[in-house]
């Protein structure tokens, strides 16, 4: 998931897509701690791509201090 792309979306879109990776993100350490991932790159990624929407969620979001 890109930044660009990510900018483009509302804040609601933006939350939403939040709580979509988070889930993501909670299955996937469900599956690594029973043994079923296969990917283990997903677990990072999933990772990085929380972060990046938090920090522009974060970004969009009124009275945010500097």
């Amino acid at each position: 998931m890109k930044a660009k792309d990510l900018r483009d979306l509302t804040l609601e879109e933006l939350r939403g897509k939040e709580q979509e990776t988070q889930e993501t993100l909670f299955n996937l350490r469900f599956q690594q701690a029973t043994g079923l991932l296969e990917n283990s790159m997903r677990l990072s990624t999933t990772k990085k791509d929380l972060a990046r929407i938090k920090t522009i969620i974060g970004q969009k979001t009124p009275g945010r201090q500097a």
